[in-house]
Parts: structure tokens; C-alpha cells; sequence
């Protein structure tokens, strides 16, 4: 095993370990203050176990460490693993649009969509196991110096082109496309409601009084979910593309740092859900401290 994969190795253990652990906080906070009755937190929970599995998908590859000493006996793991990472990926692409979707919906349109709930869900866990079987059955996945156990585009130097379209197919292609649209859609939200809370021009209310306001106050930091998620992705993007199509040779700082980028996309999911919390509930939590006490000096 070389310096560069040693490295990325440490990075991925470290990045990793954060990430689950800050996933499973956002978790235990929607949970615990009961917030995951409402459906902007679930939605947002969505989110959060979607990045949980992918980073526990990613911790998986420190396993392979030994692949070449025993290629037959870590053959099969090494697929199993390469299907996890593809299907966990695929998730949190499709519940970051579906996100996206929701907020846009709400905010821009005035529709309140919380009856494809099960919809969202459904969508999110069928088609990525359809996305990630195909190179199950083309025989694509395998183990690769780069990228662990993924789909490799090179075998001896040899560009393996099919494999090479099946990553820009299955993968890369759709997310550039779903990213920008949802970033794309975000800031028209944002400017959207900038508009109304500034000026106040031009909008009728869909719920009552201080409702709306408070569900808008809710909505706004969840743009940042496919907002990340795009820009952490853009490295990783251009990395694959130099990687596939210019030269077989990794750069040994562009690995270790593509390996970082990568877990970034769950920890960067776990913590804006986090500051989402503490920033929209604990106004709440003052105005209730501040009752609490003016009764307390009442009596």
C-alpha cells in the first residue's frame, strides 16, 4: 500500500467518523424534541439517514484494505460494497431533490405537497436499487486504486471505456444535472421570499397570521442541503472527469482531497441540520425560559 493510499485512508476514517456521529446527533435531536412530528423535519431526517448510510457505505472500504493480497477473498465484498456506496449515493441525490422539490413547491407555487410523503420514501430507496444493479449486471463493480471499490475505468492503464459510460451514465451525468437544477431552484426560493419579506409585494398568504411565517422560517436553512451538496460535489465531479478521460495516473493530492470532499457530503448534511435546529428552535426555547421565570417571579 503506497503514501498516497494510506492517506486517503486516514482521511476517510477520520471524515467518516465525524459524519456518522454528527448524523446521528441531527437524529437524536429531531427525535428527542419530538420535531420529527412536522414534515420539514422529516424531510430533513430523510436527508440525514441517507448521508448516515452513505458514510457507513464509505467506512466499509477501509476494509479492503488487503485487497491485493487476497483479490479472490475480498472479490465478493469488495462488489457488495461497491453496490452500498452507489445505492446509498443515489438516496441522498434523490432526497436532496425531492427537498428541493418540496421547499419550491411550498414557497414559490403555494402548494403544500404533504401527501407524496410516500412518495419521496418510495422513489428514494426503488431507484437506486435499480440505478446501482446495472453494474451489478454488466460486471462492472470491482476494486481500483483510486476510488476503492467502486466502478473502475482503468485495468493496467487500459481505459475500460464501458465502464468509463456506465460512471457518467449512472452517475455522475445525473447528479451535475439534478444539483444545479436544485441549486438553481433554492435561489429562486431565496430570492422569492426576500422579495416578500422585504417589500412584502404581490403575495397572498397560504396558511394564517404567524404560520406562514414561521413555516418560511423553517424552510429557508434547508436550502442549504442541495446548495452543499452541489458545491462539495463540483470537486469531486471534475476530479472523475480528469480521471476517466485525461490521464490514468492519480495525482496524489487530488485523491486525498476528492476523498475529503466526499465524506464532506454527509457531515455538511448532518450539520445543517443541526444549526437548522438550534437556530429556528431556540428562539422557542427563550420565549419558554423567560415564561417559566416571569411565573416563577409572579408568585
Amino acid at each position: 500500500m503506497n503514501s498516497t493510499s494510506e492517506y486517503a485512508i486516514n482521511v476517510a476514517i477520520v471524515t467518516n467518523s465525524v459524519s456518522i456521529l454528527v448524523c446521528l446527533l441531527a437524529a437524536i435531536l429531531v427525535f428527542g424534541l419530538q420535531l420529527h412530528k412536522k414534515l420539514v423535519y422529516r424531510l430533513a431526517l430523510y436527508q440525514a439517514f441517507a448521508a448516515l448510510a452513505f458514510s457507513l457505505a464509505q467506512m466499509l472500504q477501509i476494509i479492503m484494505v488487503n485487497y491485493q493480497s487476497n483479490p479472490e477473498m475480498y472479490g465478493s465484498i469488495c462488489i457488495a460494497i461497491a453496490f452500498s456506496v452507489m445505492y446509498c449515493q443515489w438516496m441522498k441525490l434523490l432526497f436532496t431533490m425531492w427537498v428541493t422539490f418540496h421547499l419550491f413547491c411550498f414557497a414559490v407555487l403555494h402548494k403544500n405537497l404533504k401527501k407524496l410523503e410516500v412518495l419521496y420514501i418510495m422513489t428514494s430507496l426503488l431507484i437506486p436499487t435499480m440505478v446501482a444493479s446495472i453494474p451489478l449486471i454488466t460486471h462492472s463493480y470491482g476494486y481500483s486504486l483510486v476510488g476503492g471499490c467502486y466502478i473502475p475505468v482503468y485495468d493496467n492503464n487500459d481505459t475500460l471505456r464501458v465502464a468509463v459510460i456506465e460512471t457518467v451514465v449512472l452517475w455522475d451525468g445525473p447528479s451535475i444535472v439534478v444539483l444545479l437544477a436544485a441549486s438553481t431552484a433554492m435561489f429562486i426560493m431565496v430570492m422569492k421570499l426576500a422579495h416578500r419579506v422585504c417589500w412584502r409585494l404581490g403575495y397572498e398568504p397560504i396558511t394564517d397570521g404567524n404560520q406562514y411565517c414561521n413555516a418560511l422560517k423553517q424552510l429557508l436553512p434547508l436550502a442549504a442541503f442541495p446548495i452543499m451538496f452541489f458545491i462539495f460535489f463540483i470537486p469531486v465531479f471534475v476530479y472523475d472527469i480528469y480521471y476517466s478521460f485525461i490521464t490514468p495516473t492519480p495525482n496524489d493530492g487530488l485523491v486525498i482531497s476528492t476523498y475529503a470532499f466526499v465524506m464532506l457530503w454527509s457531515m455538511a448534511c448532518g450539520l445543517t441540520l443541526i444549526v437548522h435546529i438550534f437556530v429556528v428552535q431556540l428562539p422557542v426555547w427563550c420565549r419558554r425560559c423567560h415564561n417559566v421565570g416571569k411565573i416563577s417571579s409572579d408568585v
